[in-house]
């Protein structure tokens, strides 16, 4: 339904990556001209991982909401606005008691998540004293203020916190993408220097070898033009490309048959593209390259195509899309190996702070050795005076058992012996025994365990 389609797969799909080629039965054409076609099971579509760290709490209270009749249909009607406004939320007031019951739930199994989350990370630093409603603040998509109940505040907030989040996942991603061009670059230089000056040059040579190997495939075709599509159309839905219909193209690849192009199914349609430069087993073909490119690809047609920004491609956008000299006559698309990622001023500051970060690390690691070495001297210490103990107690027993004391139990206390008769020599050795005893004791034994040895005469 439109609802569903405008909740799950604009917060959804934006995020879409790593995603194969999808295929399904083409509705209205000829099937006699289609070659090796299979059924579909099932047009729902699992919403992949938004990558927001309350992902799991969003698309549980989108499927709770879904049960309910009244806000099913009022979303049916809703347009992309109504709901990033927040003007819906207000709807919630009148869903049913059992609805309103599992979003209390909800919310509160997720306030014990970032509760515990929080714990974890004050934990970690050795924090006491924590103040869950304070720290809380920081969770922009619920009602910190109510942590029992699910209000229509809690729904602006999640929707809203959502869309910000979501629409700057894709410039996160580029940033990202680059980083990691520039940490690869690092580390090969950094492998060079290792090298005398012939191996240098051998790797110098082989790199360049690989580059242009690299960049030696087919033309690519402009994403989102007729040339581009009729591709699809012959090689992925085995039909003539003499009779390529645009309207025919957009149902054949419409998956779950909703009415829209999302974004997930919009990348499938790059992926021959991307086999034209990327394979996974060539040595020099990056496949994080060839996500980015996908992104790209998708970005481009959805800029181009997309009217209304809502990140989903109509029929009617479609065909209206068709109609422009952009995809019967468009310009050469240049892929990542045509372009550079990064300035040599970039990647200066990028080392620079590579450095500070791998001696910051540094001095954590000099610090934990010292930690390891005190505790290991600590322990080293007490293991010695624990062997001390052992052998005076060792040589204590050796002494009363020549004096025919009674030796004394594991706690170093006396065992009880009945009264024995000593002759003259021995009660005046006695006192002697006696002040070495309290001596060892007061060495030894803690005040507790002199007590206990006291009341054992």
């Amino acid at each position: 339904m439109r609802w569903r389609t405008i909740l799950l797969r604009y917060y959804f799909f934006l995020v879409t990556c790593l995603l194969t080629a999808l295929e399904a039965v083409p509705i209205d054409i000829d099937k006699t001209k289609v070659k090796h076609t299979q059924p579909v099971e099932s047009a729902k579509i699992e919403a992949p991982d938004t990558g927001l760290y309350y992902d799991e709490y969003l698309k549980q209270v989108i499927d709770v909401l879904e049960t309910d009749n009244h806000f099913r249909e009022k979303l049916q009607k809703a347009d992309i606005e109504e709901i990033k406004s927040g003007r819906l939320s207000k709807e919630l007031d009148l869903v049913s008691h059992r609805v309103r019951t599992k979003l209390d739930e909800l919310k509160r199994q997720e306030v014990a998540r970032l509760r515990m989350l929080i714990k974890a990370k004050l934990d970690s630093h050795q924090d006491t004293g924590i103040d869950h409603h304070a720290l809380l603040k920081q969770f922009d998509h619920l009602n910190h203020l109510n942590p029992e109940k699910f209000e229509s505040t809690d729904l602006d907030m999640l929707i809203k916190a959502a869309t910000s989040d979501l629409e700057h996942y894709d410039k996160t991603r580029h940033e990202e993408f680059k980083k990691y061009e520039m940490m690869k670059e690092h580390e090969r230089r950094e492998y060079l220097k290792t090298l005398n000056e012939e191996k240098r040059k051998e790797e110098e040579s082989k790199f360049e070898e690989m580059k242009k190997k690299h960049e030696n495939h087919p033309k690519v075709n402009h994403p989102g033009s007729k040339d581009q599509l009729k591709e699809v159309w012959e090689e992925t839905d085995g039909l003539d490309p003499n009779d390529f219909d645009p309207k025919t193209f957009f149902k054949l690849h419409d998956v779950n048959s909703d009415g829209f192009l999302d974004e997930q199914e919009l990348e499938a349609l790059f992926t021959k593209e991307l086999e034209k430069v990327y394979d996974p087993k060539n040595e020099e073909d990056d496949m994080v390259e060839m996500e980015e490119e996908r992104l790209r690809m998708r970005e481009h047609v959805m800029n181009e195509v997309d009217a209304n920004k809502d990140r989903l491609v109509t029929l009617e956008e479609f065909l209206k899309a068709t109609e422009k000299k952009e995809f019967l006559e468009p310009d050469g698309w240049e892929t990542l190996d045509q372009q550079q990622f990064f300035t040599e001023e970039e990647l200066k500051a990028y080392e620079n702070l590579i450095s500070l970060q791998e001696n910051e690390l540094k001095k954590k690691a000099d610090e934990l050795q010292k930690q390891k070495e005190e505790l290991q001297r600590q322990h080293d210490q007490l293991e010695a005076q624990k062997l001390e103990y052992h052998q005076a107690v060792q040589q204590m027993e050796q002494k009363k058992l020549q004096q025919e004391i009674p030796p004394s139990g594991p706690g170093g206390e006396l065992k009880f012996q009945p009264p024995v008769q000593y002759n003259q020599e021995e009660t005046e050795e006695e006192p002697e025994l006696n002040d070495e005893l309290d001596r060892f004791h007061a060495r030894f034994l803690s005040p507790e365990e002199r007590v206990e040895v006291n009341l054992h005469p």
